[in-house]
């Protein structure tokens, strides 16, 4: 079915909750294991009927977020979700309860009962309101990032169209095009440090009234973390300060010599070379029909999965007026469907938006058929594996999009992957200090954001711009207003696609045996275990980093990068 002919009606929550709550009672009933596996997958029915309809409210909502038909669907989502959240919660409840529990993992996996746990503690009745006007807080965060007109070169801009002005030859241009940019921020500051300090306040007091210490552990437990906490994660970033940090100035001392500048500004680290980044040669429809021969070389899987995404319309892509900003991925579980949305702006990163969310896509497409709705989808940070991985095992065919560019682009995607993981571990470890000192105020937690990119990018300025000096640069990073905790996710999963690099180097057959395999488990496994399944090494072992970021640095120093 094409997206759009998949027909949108507002669940009738009232029914719904009827439904489930009889479904509930008949699994506690239940005398065998299989009549409880017929009350799981009719529960399941009813979760993917649910699941869908919030689904096509919010693509359509972010495809355009003027439409006040969808807006006030949105809406009614953000509403009734966290009530939907409360009769899940008593299904966990009835599933952990069960004898059955050694059948049941046999058939569903021990995945389901440990995500269970972890929700079932992270939820209660008691904070239902606090979780709705969380979400409206949300709401109203998009909602004034994607109101954004920038007045640029006698064009009002959204911030994606201002994309390309960012890293132009051009210093004087991409200095004016990052002052009207952070301009729309400190415009917006307090409104800014208003919704977050809301937004934390209420995170920590549904902590509190659910027994955790604060909302660091419970914002753990809501990305369903199961086999690691904060120490872990500490300890990662550790390792970055001590390998990843040290590659990354030298990068960012190579790009300075290449742009013959004197000092990198702030505005100066978004372009990589004298001629200019690397740049699709073609419009986005171009860049769509180069993917279709891509992923049909690829693999017969990739070729499935593509052809299905374009046919039926699953792919938004080019940035409009009203849109939202972002990229990601979903799934329509009625419809069996991911969706890609993504906001194209005629530079590198629309190529691998589509090989990054294409993987996302492609990993929900391998495991659609999975047998409960946690599975579509691994955990965040299992999940950015497939995304980021994917960009790597297209390299062969880059040159169809970026043709005599092909090397620069190489170099630039290599070397930009390494540059993000320490800003991947600031965004991480802000977070920690926000909701471990809930009552510091916005001038603390900006003072303390600057601290941190003092540390993971020591050779950073921004002495031309007050507000990036004063730390408002996390404004625009919308992990943290919309999803707490959600980011060291892509730091753990940029090691581990790194590993995947490694290994296309050496047996490119061998690699796409381990990542289709990784794909096709979905979310049936915990992150440390869907890794060990793809023979990757931890990112949490003490020596993860340091063990391939030679391959990487030899690499990235083979390649003369001032004749790109």
């Amino acid at each position: 079915m094409k997206f759009s002919e998949m027909t949108y009606e507002r669940p009738n929550m009232g029914d719904i909750s009827s439904q489930m709550k009889e479904r509930i009672a008949a699994l506690s009933r239940a005398e065998t294991a299989d009549e409880q596996l017929e009350q799981i997958a009719a529960i399941n029915n009813l979760r993917n009927h649910f699941m869908s309809m919030a689904e096509l409210a919010s693509i359509r909502n972010s495809i355009d977020t003027r439409d006040e038909f969808y807006k006030a669907e949105k809406e009614y989502f953000d509403t009734v979700s966290p009530e939907m959240e409360a009769i899940e919660t008593e299904f966990r409840e009835a599933l952990l309860a069960s004898p059955f529990r050694a059948e049941l993992e046999k058939h569903l996996g021990a995945q389901l009962f440990k995500l269970a746990e972890v929700q079932k503690r992270s939820f209660g009745n008691a904070i239902v309101a606090d979780m709705q006007e969380t979400n409206r807080l949300v709401t109203e965060y998009n909602a004034l990032v994607a109101s954004a007109k920038i007045p640029f070169e006698g064009k009002d801009l959204t911030l994606s169209q201002m994309g390309r002005y960012l890293n132009a030859p051009d210093r004087h241009v991409r200095r004016s095009a990052n002052e009207a940019r952070y301009a729309f921020f400190a415009k917006h500051e307090e409104d800014f440090d208003r919704l977050y300090d809301e937004m934390v306040k209420l995170r920590t007091r549904m902590a509190r009234q659910l027994g955790y210490d604060n909302y660091v552990q419970m914002g753990y437990d809501r990305m369903n973390r199961t086999d690691y906490g904060p120490a872990e994660t500490r300890r990662f970033r550790d390792q970055i300060k001590r390998h990843i940090v040290p590659l990354a100035e030298s990068l960012r001392e190579r790009q300075r010599q290449r742009l013959g500048l004197d000092k990198l500004q702030y505005y100066d680290l978004a372009l990589h070379f004298p001629t200019g980044n690397p740049e699709p040669k073609g419009d986005p429809s171009w860049i769509v029909e180069n993917g279709r021969r891509m992923y049909r070389e690829l693999s017969p899987e990739t070729d499935a999965f593509f052809k299905f995404m374009v046919d039926n319309e699953l792919l938004d892509l080019q940035s409009r007026d009203g849109k939202r900003v972002g990229g990601y991925c979903t799934i329509i579980p009625s419809a069996k469907a991911p969706f890609i949305f993504a906001n194209f702006n005629g530079t590198a990163h629309d190529v691998t938006v589509l090989t990054h969310e294409a993987g996302h896509a492609f990993q929900a497409f391998e495991s659609r058929n999975l047998p409960c709705p946690e599975y579509y989808f691994p955990t965040s940070e299992a999940a950015e594996i497939h995304s980021m991985s994917m960009e790597f095992f297209t390299w062969d065919w880059m040159n169809l999009f970026f043709e005599e560019d092909t090397e620069k682009f190489k170099f630039y995607h290599l070397s930009t992957s390494v540059l993000m993981i320490p800003y991947f571990a600031v965004v991480d470890e802000f977070q920690h200090f926000v909701y471990e000192n809930p009552t510091a105020p916005p001038q603390e937690r900006k003072a303390y954001w600057r601290e941190l990119e003092r540390t993971y990018f020591p050779s950073r300025t921004y002495e031309e711009n007050e507000y990036l000096e004063r730390g408002g640069y996390w404004h625009q990073q919308l992990h943290i207003f919309n999803y707490p905790f959600y980011y060291i996710d892509y730091g753990l999963a940029q090691v581990c696609a790194l590993q995947f690099w490694t290994k296309i180097q050496s047996n490119k057959e061998q690699a796409w045996k381990d990542y289709l395999h990784l794909c096709q488990l979905g979310g049936s496994r915990s992150f440390v275990e869907l890794v060990q399944a793809a023979n990757l090494r931890s990112p949490f072992d003490e020596n993860c980093i340091e063990s391939m970021i030679g391959d990487i640095a030899n690499w990235l120093d083979s390649v003369d990068d001032n004749a790109l």
